[in-house]
């Protein structure tokens, strides 16, 4: 599929249904896909699958993520880094088990995921940023696309390539539709994690 301003996109699995208009990208999740390999134990689950891009060895990769109602537990339009089963990560737009939209994140390392709850989200949209500097990986959520907030930065240690992209998911829904736009992929990350930039 192709993008404004984006490489070429090829699905990190099997494939999955999507479809672009008027500048968003609509993902469609079956029922039951997930990516998560629970670090308290279990077969890893990994159905869902990523429209990526090979990562640059430096970038940022930002958009505006909405999930359609009505919505189920863990639900999510995500940006997604993935280099194999054991290696990956995702910032998540995901609805919580107690019914609040939240900024989740998920890193994947040496087969078993770090899942960490970051903010609730009231609006009906988040802005999701991913960036890749100095061989680490930073997550940055922004109500405005203008102003970041700090999510984390963690190393994925992995040969490679990586692939980076968008990701919807439906652990325990029927489906999930997920929409992105105002995506913009820029080869500068920001020099400050922490200043909001």
């Amino acid at each position: 599929m192709d993008i404004a301003q984006l490489p070429d996109l090829t699905w990190t699995g099997v494939e999955g249904k999507a479809g672009e208009a008027d500048g968003v990208l609509t993902l469609t999740a079956a029922a039951g896909v997930d990516w998560t390999n629970a670090a308290l134990g279990g077969e890893p689950q990994q159905r869902a699958t990523a429209l990526a891009f090979e990562a640059p060895d430096e970038f940022s990769l930002s958009a505006r993520v909405r999930v359609d109602a009505p919505r189920s537990t863990f639900d999510a339009g995500a940006l997604a880094i993935w280099a194999d089963g054991d290696h990956w990560a995702k910032i998540c737009f995901e609805f919580s088990p107690q019914g609040q939209p939240m900024v989740v994140s998920v890193v994947t390392a040496a087969g078993f995921s770090d899942d960490c709850n970051s903010v609730p989200v009231d609006d009906p949209h988040v802005f999701l940023r991913i960036s890749r500097i100095a061989g680490g990986w930073a997550f940055h959520s922004s109500r405005d696309g203008s102003s970041w907030d700090f999510v984390r930065v963690f190393r994925l240690d992995a040969p490679g390539p990586f692939r980076v992209g968008f990701l919807s998911q439906a652990p325990l829904g029927d489906r999930c539709v997920s929409r992105f736009d105002a995506i913009r992929l820029t080869s500068t990350p920001p020099t400050d994690l922490r200043d909001g930039s």
